[in-house]
């Protein structure tokens, strides 16, 4: 009894206090603000360093110099439209055809089995290498990077929605087959809203894909786009400048992905 006792008389282990909403999304603020500035410490330190030649490093009040006549110059407004409306034919036209792949995948088992493992087994080759084969068949201008840019976008939204065809709840599917909806309302009506999340994750990939074959296809063979004003700032040994450039690409790929992950939340 007395041992007994002594046991229940233990103070229980108290539970650490969980952190709200608010101060872990403060905390976690905060210390992307310490990262930030390690980075650029690190970064200026190196400059002024002398580790480098010339300005393979070059300081950051430099680079922001450079971002800030890089703004101001048509030149670099005009390559941007061509990189933009190129990348986004190229996922549009990758969408299009990677969710109607997806979807007929998807609700065929039959043709599932059969054409799938080739979509799966061909996503990771690097597109680039039939950039040749793209620019024979659509010659040295746009459509020969718009091509391979919807070919890299293709595979990721085509495995993306085939994947969220096999999670549709089948009730859901029943529910439209009783109501005699035809082809294009199940999948307008049922298939999309259901499987939302898959096919924007898709895109979101499929954007990313797309954005690195297109600049990599203007860095080869191009005369307008940001791929190519980067070979130009390049070949000039504009370190401040390249990186500005480089700086502006993941600002605005960046941006992009906010925006669809944006649409995925709400």
């Amino acid at each position: 009894m007395a041992a007994t006792g002594e046991m229940s008389a233990r103070p229980r282990p108290v539970a650490a206090p969980v952190m709200g909403g608010e101060a872990s999304a403060r905390s976690a603020f905060f210390l992307r603000l310490a990262c930030a500035a390690f980075v650029f410490a690190a970064w200026e330190g190196l400059s002024r360093s002398g580790l480098f030649y010339g300005e393979v490093v070059p300081s950051l009040i430099s680079i922001v110099r450079a971002m800030g006549v890089l703004l101001v110059d048509p030149v670099f407004w005009t390559n941007l439209k061509v990189t933009f409306l190129e990348v986004a034919a190229s996922l549009a036209i990758g969408t299009l055809l990677g969710v109607v792949t997806g979807i007929v995948l998807g609700a065929n088992r039959f043709l599932m089995r059969a054409f799938e493992p080739y979509i799966y087994y061909l996503s990771p080759t690097p597109r680039i290498i039939l950039f040749p084969i793209m620019i024979m068949w659509f010659g040295v201008g746009p459509s020969s990077k718009i091509a391979l840019g919807a070919l890299s976008a293709f595979f990721a939204v085509a495995l993306s929605t085939a994947a969220g065809m096999r999670q549709i709840d089948q009730i859901l599917i029943r529910v439209g087959r009783s109501f005699r909806a035809s082809k294009w309302q199940m999948a307008t009506k049922i298939y999309l809203p259901a499987m939302k999340i898959p096919v924007l994750n898709g895109i979101r990939l499929g954007m990313g894909t797309a954005i690195i074959t297109v600049l990599l296809a203007e860095t080869k063979l191009s005369n307008q786009g940001l791929g190519y004003l980067i070979m130009q700032v390049y070949t000039r040994f504009d370190m401040p400048t390249l990186y500005a450039l480089l700086i502006a690409v993941f600002a605005i790929a960046g941006a992009s992905n906010a925006l669809i992950g944006r649409a995925i939340r709400e």
